[in-house]
């Protein structure tokens, strides 16, 4: 085997075994149960570069080549980064997929990557099976049979579906790691899609190894314990606890799903130190009933993406926590404000080795105050993106030599950074941004609904740039509509970030002569509780 490089995940990982093989690196917390069936899932270096051979093997053994993809939709279970590090093992190519996406979306994810199996949870396969005729390329599919959710089928639900556990249980030779290039990709993780098709970015092996350098930036020290409910197939879960605890050897906490009633709880339990949110979730922990113990926990640290200005000092004063605030996406751009440093709301400032400035629709530098697009770029280089199988868009999000984030944003005087708002009017709920396409799809299909146009309205939470999502529908008769029925539809059809916060029942779309919906007089009408305003009950 070549030197080993612990910028590639699989040699992190071998080199880390051989160190501390014991080391319980990754804790995989699971609700409390009254049985005690499913206690937390503890992987050590050992177990997990053991573990990961063993799903090498597997990969090899189902005819995957050097470059192949793959999808991987599951939530946060052991297994999850133990096929990350396969992938990374046998120079596949992993595209981590929201366990919450179905349907159309789904379908175009693993077609447009071309991946050509699936490991996922039992609890997935009946939305796999529901696309399982629109996937010509898809030759395989393991699953991970542990039935712990009421939403698991067995594994004959689809047709050539076999077991991850009988792989994980069978003793295999060591598989030599094939990587020639730490360039190669590692993964594809694919946008929301706000303006169009989902576009997937593609992550070489080495860019895992920088995670370490941002758990440096965020200031982690060998004492602490990071935590997170976010999912894995996020670059936010990654980035933040999973790949620094991996490389700096912390005792990270992984929990299935966030929940904002059981973080607290989780972290005195545990002894996390330190955990992260994105947009709207800080507001939802902090509409939890307060109780006289709310600073008694052992978290020192949230590191946030979008804490709301409004509760931003009140949420650090009741938790007794200091806010870390950054911002980053998916293709790359970074800054941070440092706890105790700058103005509440803002999201800090760009590293040294990257330049981050706001601009006009000319690309000429905004003034402080002004409202323009936050781009950035190496300093002294160029911005580079890879959107897979796509070109031209790779072009086009790096024009200039900038990366174009499409949010935005503002300066002020002193030269700190602000988020405004998602350019082209997308909406961003939950951390997460919703394509109105996909949400307009499903509604439009229902029976009762003769026409929909979905948008957003600011945010109740205040997140800053946060909107919630409101689907206008008319309803194919008047006399007979039900709400509950087309939110149920969207529950069933739908990620849950996607399902409409308000339906807004009208007697038509408001449109111009080309027919595109003119939302500034939907947004007159709008008003949470008024009239043929819904909600979820």
């Amino acid at each position: 085997m070549a030197e080993l490089n612990e910028m590639i995940l699989a040699d992190l990982i071998i080199a880390r075994a051989e160190e501390k093989p014991d080391f319980d690196v990754l804790t995989f917390e699971r609700e409390d149960s009254s049985d005690g069936r499913f206690p937390d899932r503890i992987r050590n270096y050992a177990q997990l570069r053991e573990n990961a051979n063993r799903i090498a093997a597997a990969l090899l053994a189902r005819g995957m080549e050097y470059g192949d993809r793959f999808g991987l939709i599951m939530r946060n279970h052991s297994e999850f980064v133990e096929t990350m590090i396969a992938a990374s093992q046998t120079a596949c190519v992993m595209v981590p997929i929201d366990p919450r996406t179905r349907g159309d979306k789904l379908a175009y994810t693993l077609n447009n990557s071309g991946c050509k199996g699936v490991v996922c949870a039992d609890y997935c396969l009946t939305q796999i099976g529901e696309i399982r005729g629109q996937l010509p390329e898809l030759r395989w599919i393991l699953c991970l049979d542990e039935a712990e959710d009421p939403a698991a089928v067995t594994l004959d639900t689809v047709e050539g579906t076999e077991s991850l556990l009988e792989v994980l249980d069978t003793k295999v030779a060591t598989v030599d790691r094939r990587l020639r290039n730490p360039s190669d990709p590692l993964q594809i993780i694919y946008t929301s899609g706000t303006t169009g098709d989902p576009k997937g970015v593609v992550f070489p092996n080495d860019r895992v190894g920088l995670f370490a350098m941002l758990g440096m930036m965020l200031g982690y020290t060998p004492e602490d314990r990071p935590y997170t409910g976010l999912s894995l197939t996020h670059g936010n879960a990654q980035a933040v606890t999973m790949g620094p605890s991996l490389h700096m050897g912390l005792r990270a906490v992984l929990s299935p799903r966030f929940t904002k009633s059981r973080i607290w709880k989780i972290a005195r339990r545990l002894g996390c130190t330190t955990f992260s949110l994105l947009g709207g979730m800080a507001t939802a922990i902090y509409a939890e009933p307060e109780t006289a113990n709310d600073a008694d926990n052992p978290i020192r640290m949230v590191v946030s993406a979008g804490m709301p200005p409004a509760i931003w000092e009140s949420f650090e004063k009741r938790f007794g926590v200091d806010i870390f605030e950054w911002y980053g996406a998916v293709e790359g751009g970074l800054a941070y404000k440092p706890i105790g440093q700058g103005p509440v709301g803002s999201f800090g400032k760009p590293p040294a080795n990257l330049e981050m400035k706001i601009v006009d629709e000319e690309g000429n530098e905004c003034a402080p105050g002004e409202l323009g697009e936050i781009v950035s770029r190496p300093i002294g280089g160029k911005a580079e993106v890879e959107y897979f199988g796509n070109e031209e868009a790779s072009e086009q999000k790096t024009a200039g030599g900038w990366l174009r984030s499409g949010d935005i944003g503002h300066t002020d005087e002193e030269g700190w950074f602000f988020f405004d708002y998602r350019k082209g009017g997308g909406i961003r709920h939950n951390g997460d941004f919703v394509n109105p396409g996909f949400v307009e799809k499903v509604i439009a299909e229902h029976p009762m609904v003769s026409d929909v146009f979905v948008y957003g309205v600011k945010a109740a939470s205040g997140a800053p740039g946060e909107k919630d999502v409101v689907a206008a529908v008319v309803p194919a008769s008047a006399g007979d509509f039900s709400a509950a029925d087309v939110f149920a539809a969207c529950r069933k059809g739908l990620e849950a970030n996607f399902v409409p916060t308000y339906l807004q029942v009208v007697e038509q779309i408001p449109k111009t002569a080309s027919e595109k919906p003119q939302e500034r007089f939907l947004l007159e009408r709008f008003a949470p509780g008024a009239e043929g305003v819904f909600t979820e009950k």
